[in-house]
């Protein structure tokens, strides 16, 4: 009798993923049905090749990689609310992005990426840093120092963009926004998959990484190696994400806290859980915002901003109780 309910709960977050996924590709500015696609209609094929399905598989894609960031972080910090929209590497992806504007004003999407991971591994390896060097009583100190870090390199790069007169444009596509997705503009996206892949093997020694130093070491972990290599996957996945799609705040904060409340720390275990519902949220956030000002919409960075600093809120009354 109770391995039905099992059964019915185990299943419900890939139904919710489908449903999800279903409606996203039927909900647009452009009419699209399941029956001009039976019919094989030229144009309801084009927009669902060119158009739905690269937006769909770059919400997947960006959800599960922001989801996955944040559990590595939290890990390395040993701070629950820790991601990379508080911790600084955000901003420090856009600060890589504009320097390449200016210095390889000709270079394709692949030099932009490494100059935002550079600048995204640089201010991670720092943060870290000044966190270990500060001991802090409270947990909520951690973030707030690295909203202020933060602050301070979206501080620079809005002064390097206004020095070199790209601060209007800079605004506009750094912020987070699918409907720039077209095939053969986003393909960059793909890179999170083998990230996801290599944090899922190495999730158990994740896991003791958020342990402590002293308790890592005496299980044989190298601590510094482990942590540079989480620190450098998180680079890759920001550096996409931003290049691909802007920056998407709090993803990364809101999964991993809300998936740990329920099943706990083993990272093994639930490490494909956060995958999905960090999928499911970005989903659920591009639909409202397709569908708040219809046939226009609302970019996600700002739906998934609201969203996302609500329950962060919440996060912090709950642990402050």
């Amino acid at each position: 009798m109770l391995a039905e309910p099992n059964r019915l709960r185990r299943a419900a977050l890939p139904l919710l993923l489908l449903v999800l996924a279903l409606a996203s590709l039927l909900v647009g500015a452009g009419e699209l049905s399941w029956s001009a696609l039976w019919q094989r209609n030229v144009d309801a094929w084009l927009t669902l090749t060119a158009s739905r399905l690269p937006r769909l598989i770059a919400l997947v894609l960006t959800g599960i990689g922001l989801a996955v960031c944040g559990v590595i972080l939290q890990q390395i910090v040993r701070n629950r609310f820790v991601e990379p929209a508080t911790s600084g590497g955000l901003d420090a992806a856009k600060l890589g992005i504009l320097l390449s504007l200016t210095w390889l004003p000709a270079a394709g999407a692949g030099t932009r990426m490494a100059f935002a991971l550079v600048c995204c591994f640089l201010a991670s390896i720092l943060y870290v840093v000044i966190v270990r060097r500060i001991r802090f009583n409270n947990t909520v100190l951690v973030p707030v120092i690295g909203l202020m870090y933060g602050a301070v390199l979206s501080a620079v790069a809005e002064f390097y963009a206004y020095r070199h007169n790209i601060l209007q444009s800079m605004q506009g596509w750094l912020m987070g926004d699918f409907s720039r997705v077209v095939e053969g503009q986003y393909e960059i996206i793909y890179l999170i998959l083998p990230i996801v892949v290599i944090t899922y093997l190495y999730a158990h020694r994740f896991t003791v990484l958020g342990m402590g130093e002293d308790m890592a070491a005496s299980l044989g972990l190298g601590y510094a190696a482990t942590a540079a290599l989480g620190l450098l996957l998180v680079s890759v996945t920001v550096a996409v994400s931003v290049i691909a799609v802007g920056a998407i705040p709090f993803v990364g904060l809101v999964i991993p806290n809300l998936v740990a409340l329920r099943y706990g720390e083993n990272l093994q275990r639930t490490l494909p859980l956060v995958a999905m519902w960090g999928a499911a949220l970005l989903l659920a956030c591009d639909i409202l915002g397709r569908l708040l000002i219809y046939p226009f919409e609302v970019p996600i960075g700002i739906t998934a901003g609201s969203i996302g600093g609500l329950l962060f809120l919440v996060l912090i009354l709950r642990l402050h109780k």
